[in-house]
């Protein structure tokens, strides 16, 4: 199946929550920061940023899970700031580890999921098939939760938050630690479960998964927001970057030498089997093959790369990639956030 990104969100949509200066703090730490946002119906909304940025208390305090010190809550029009549940029969939650019961098999733990909004025997019966039947897991339905892998795990949990049909689904790092089979499947469940008019608010480690599934992202660094805006719009921001990447069998320094040289506007960096060249002008790639080839080097392939939203993340926050991944890393051997 293709990963898409929804396209259904426009400039002038309902706002299904609206969220004034949320601030919450743990002793001397301010986990969250005055945050404001909103989120619009039938849009992935996507709240990036490193482990301990504010995240998962943002979602706990969204749905009721915890209380803010202050700043304004809405969902749908409720004010949910001093009564978390106004709203919560509109809310599904998905949080990072899954709350359901080992010893229940995936049938039952749906069916019991079900129970607890109110749905009748039979109704949750047939829900609890027909979500098993989407999720891939109808073979197992009948086997003990605990004897699921991490990706089915995953998917079973992701089945149990929209038992209800809620309006918003809440999903808090969905594809950490699993395998990248199940990962994909999970992003195309979210886009399937957005195409059907399901709205999102998904907080991942994942660049490359934001920059896929979101209509709009929000950068969050130490409890503050630090940029929000349309996925288009943010990759804008990396115009002013040309880049154009090569491949050598060799010569790699030699390569880097010969064009910062004579290319004094350029920059070179390593990059596997080759190098990248960055300008803030356009770079012609004719005179620097030219130039490599004259001085005995052979290029492998030429090609042009686009700026992505990791570009776009360094930029904004100036935190490394490379940090992200650490912690996806970390995140995979047991951790928390």
């Amino acid at each position: 199946m293709k990963e898409l990104k929804s396209n259904q969100t426009g400039g002038n949509q309902e706002s299904l929550i609206d969220v004034v200066k949320l601030t919450k703090t743990f002793e001397d730490i301010t986990a969250v920061n005055k945050i404001s946002f909103s989120l619009k119906r039938g849009e992935i909304f996507g709240f990036l940023g490193p482990n301990g940025a504010g995240k998962t208390t943002t979602i706990n305090i969204l749905t009721g899970l915890s209380r803010p010190d202050s700043g304004t809550i809405k969902v749908a029009g409720q004010d949910c700031t001093k009564n978390p549940k106004a709203a919560q029969h509109l809310i599904g939650i998905v949080p990072d580890e899954s709350n359901l019961y080992p010893e229940l098999s995936g049938f039952d733990n749906l069916c019991f999921c079900a129970s607890l909004y109110g749905i009748r025997k039979k109704e949750r019966s047939e829900r609890a098939r027909e979500l098993l039947q989407i999720f891939g897991l109808k073979e197992a339905a009948n086997r003990k939760f605990n004897g699921y892998s991490k990706g089915m795990k995953r998917k079973l949990t992701i089945a149990a938050g929209i038992i209800h049909c809620p309006s918003i689904l809440f999903l808090d790092e969905p594809t950490t630690g699993i395998d990248v089979t199940s990962a994909r499947q999970i992003r195309q469940l979210i886009s399937d479960l957005n195409s059907d008019g399901t709205t999102i608010f998904l907080t991942t480690h994942y660049i490359e998964e934001a920059e896929r599934l979101c209509d709009r992202i929000a950068f969050i660094v130490e409890g503050r927001i630090v940029c929000i805006d349309t996925v288009e719009n943010l990759m804008w921001q990396t115009q002013d970057k040309h880049m154009i990447q090569f491949a050598f069998k060799n010569s790699m320094d030699k390569a880097c030498k010969q064009i910062t040289t004579r290319f004094p506007g350029h920059q070179c960096k390593p990059v596997p089997e080759g190098i990248r060249v960055e300008s803030p002008q356009p770079i012609r790639v004719g005179p620097l093959v030219r130039l490599l080839e004259d001085n005995g080097i052979e290029v492998m392939e030429a090609r042009k790369i686009l700026p992505t939203l990791e570009d776009v993340f360094i930029k904004i926050t100036g935190i490394e990639a490379r940090m992200l991944k650490q912690e996806k890393e970390k995140m995979r051997m047991g951790g928390n956030e």
